[in-house]
């Protein structure tokens, strides 16, 4: 893909998935140290983990981001990395749980730091719409293998190392990664102003408005598979551990595929309609789910639904970089990235609480069904297309009705009237 030819870019690109199979590595230890530490209540530490993890991600990433104004954007990463890799060191050393929930707090607030700058960097060293493009489904591939590979990764690290030492691999993919950003040459234009207003600017354009909506969407459909598939598999359908591990691969696979496809649709289809249309798969399938779940359940089914969702999934997130980046100037790329940042991860942390109240179940299914539709109508409502209306004049020529608008709206192409 010609994105890689970019050397910087490259480098980038290098340094998130280091620094994804660090979080991957992170994921098992956490469970296992937990589960040491806590025996068999290590459930609900993981789910004070979660939720930790969620509100870090949903009221740092803002302030944070706007503290970091001053600081030069490769610094900031490269510090954000270090103390990552920092408090990995350090985790396999505590032997009280107020100790791990204080370190994953700093952990979580760094990655909250690390990742909206990162994403806000990516459209100033890529400029052309098409190789971005090709970056957002590369930065979602590599999402979606880390899921798939991390867990096998750490099996592998296992034969060899105690499971509280897997968090010194994640420190290493962590250095590694600061190793590579420190070794990039950023565009002079840094992206160091405009972060305090990204909220605003995010609430008051239409395209990114209606994003509330789809991330609603998107964290339902995932919030269904991400808490609920190891006891549908286990218990409902008598699967192994293995299935398990199938049907999250089968969201996996969905999520990968689309990704694929995206770069190819986004040049003939609007981003719009990509958008809504994956939105609305997403409410449809869990629909249907309902009625699967109620009336002819069966593993297959679950298998076919997963892949769905995950691909559905993808469509929803992959091409949402492209509208940050449209709606305004590098120089407040930052705050608009944020934005999704925290309102993305504010729709997770309401959907996993309900899947996790509710159970698997139809009633899971049609409630998370229910809200993707709503963000879905929300969204359709908050992002109208273009008027559009045919001038005698120019023999039929379709022309846009021109609307004065305080933002502009990306992803909408007006064709001007004479």
């Amino acid at each position: 893909m010609s994105a890689l030819a970019n050397p910087v870019f490259r480098r980038l690109f290098a340094a998130q998935v280091l620094a994804l199979l660090g979080t991957g590595l992170a994921t098992v230890a956490l469970g296992l140290l937990a589960y040491r530490l806590a025996g068999a209540e290590a459930g609900t530490v993981l789910g004070v983990l979660l939720a930790i993890k969620m509100t870090a991600y949903v009221l740092v990433a803002p302030v944070v981001t706007a503290v970091a104004a001053r600081v030069p954007t490769r610094a900031f990463l490269v510090s954000m990395d270090v103390l990552r890799a920092v408090v990995a060191g350090v985790l396999p050393l505590v032997d009280a749980l107020w100790q791990v929930y204080a370190l994953v707090v700093l952990l979580q607030v760094a990655a909250a730091a690390f990742t909206p700058t990162y994403q806000a960097t990516v459209p100033a060293v890529l400029t052309d719409e098409r190789d971005y493009t090709q970056a957002l489904s590369l930065s979602r591939l590599a999402f979606e293998l880390e899921a798939l590979l991390s867990p096998v990764l750490a099996a592998g690290l296992l034969l060899v190392l105690t499971p509280v030492e897997l968090f010194f691999g994640t420190a290493l993919g962590f250095l590694a990664s600061a190793l590579l950003v420190a070794g990039s040459v950023l565009p002079r234009k840094e992206i160091r102003r405009g972060r305090t207003g990204g909220l605003r600017t995010f609430l008051g354009t239409p395209a990114l408005r209606a994003l509330l909506g789809l991330n609603l969407a998107t964290a339902a459909g995932g919030a269904l598979v991400l808490v609920n598939t190891v006891v549908l598999v286990r218990d409902r359908f008598g699967g192994t551990a293995v299935a398990v591990a199938v049907a999250l691969g089968c969201y996996g696979a969905g999520s990968v595929l689309a990704a694929l496809v995206l770069p190819r649709t986004l040049r003939a289809v609007s981003d719009r309609a990509v958008l809504l249309g994956g939105g609305s798969a997403l409410a449809g399938t869990l629909g249907l789910g309902a009625l699967w779940f109620a009336f002819a359940p069966g593993l297959t089914a679950l298998l076919v639904l997963w892949a769905v969702l995950g691909a559905a999934g993808a469509v929803v997130q992959t091409p949402v970089g492209r509208l940050v980046r449209r709606s305004g100037s590098p120089d407040g790329w930052a705050g608009l990235f944020a934005a999704q940042f925290t309102l993305s991860h504010a729709a997770w942390l309401v959907t996993y609480l309900l899947a996790g109240l509710l159970g698997p179940g139809p009633l899971t299914f049609a409630v998370l069904g229910g809200l993707a539709a709503l963000g879905v109508l929300f969204a359709v409502r908050a992002w109208p297309p273009v008027r559009r209306h045919y001038c005698g004049r120019h023999h039929g020529r379709l022309l846009a009705e021109p609307r004065a608008r305080r933002v502009p709206d990306p992803g909408q192409r007006v064709v001007r009237g004479q």
